[in-house]
């Protein structure tokens, strides 16, 4: 997340394989053969590459410089590329984009898109917006912000907030999530922020979007927190990072698959440990457009297996 995008929530209120390989060269047949070549040439590629994407998300906030425009014409091009589940932020038109949430529903489900989460203003009107998202279909409210805190007592005390925000989206049919950022992965006090936060918020209620970006930004491992916490991190953004960009440098999102992260580990990790929903997310568009990134996006999406 870009220091612009900070500034607005701010104001806006905010080797399993080798051993599969192992057990078809040892097992026996009548004949005293392994399997067959055409056993291992069915089975293998499932195993080797592992499985394609059902369906893959992007953060509307991608396109937020056309989206208030023409937001119906953008999110038709979106459904085009191949996109089929959408997050959304709340910007000056609202979750629903000037629409009645119903009429967003609507025009969702004549687009084949899903509206699977949204990040949004959690200290306004939010079990208004816990209902409305329910109606809309919506898995998750999530807040998309908190900022560096001076304490872990006061990571604490957001984690206590979170716990409440989960029941009131529980009561809902919803799930409540927190999406993280390079802060909470420094260290504070001889304490990691986003280990306090996980430790102190129920699994009952709360989840985590990991912002993979950010994770690799801080400089600690995706693929170890993912398994450290297991099941709890829900939701994820696939954000590259530029190559060669500075240690720590946070303006540095690129088009998916052109930077310096290694995915195809980390989704694997990611699918292994409850990871439900891979959403693009672009905040930079260096000679280029958000609508060419978004496409990039969906085509590398497309061919991700995990």
């Amino acid at each position: 997340m870009t220091k612009n995008r900070r500034l607005f929530l701010k104001y806006s209120g905010l080797s399993a394989s080798g051993l599969l390989l192992m057990g078809l060269g040892c097992k026996p047949s009548s004949e005293g053969s392994s399997e067959s070549a055409d056993t291992l040439a069915t089975v293998l590629p499932e195993t080797v590459e592992g499985k394609s994407l059902d369906q893959f998300g992007i953060q509307l906030y991608t396109m937020r410089d056309i989206l208030p425009a023409d937001p119906k014409g953008v999110m038709t091009q979106i459904a085009n590329m191949g996109y089929k589940q959408l997050e959304g932020y709340e910007g000056d038109m609202g979750l629903w984009w000037g629409m009645p949430h119903t009429d967003f529903k609507k025009f969702l489900d004549d687009q084949g898109l899903n509206f699977v989460s949204s990040h949004c203003d959690t200290n306004k009107d939010f079990e208004r917006k816990a209902a409305e998202a329910a109606e809309v279909g919506a898995k998750y409210l999530i807040s998309p912000w908190i900022g560096p805190q001076k304490s872990i007592e006061d990571y604490k005390k957001y984690a206590d907030q979170f716990n409440q925000l989960g029941e009131v989206c529980k009561s809902n049919g919803l799930r409540f999530a927190y999406h993280n950022h390079g802060y909470s992965f420094e260290e504070l006090e001889g304490q990691m922020p986003q280990e306090v936060m996980m430790n102190n918020t129920d699994p009952e209620l709360v989840d985590f979007e990991m912002d993979i970006f950010w994770v690799v930004t801080a400089n600690a491992d995706p693929i170890a927190w993912m398994e450290k916490h297991s099941g709890r991190f829900t939701l994820c953004h696939v954000k590259d990072r530029e190559k060669n960009a500075p240690a720590g440098e946070g303006d540095a999102s690129c088009i998916l698959g052109e930077g310096s992260i290694d995915f195809d580990p980390i989704l694997k990790a990611a699918e292994a440990n409850g990871m439900k929903y891979y959403i693009l997310e672009q905040e930079k568009y260096a000679n280029t457009t958000p609508i060419d990134c978004a496409k990039a996006g969906a085509e590398y999406l497309r061919n991700v297996r995990v």
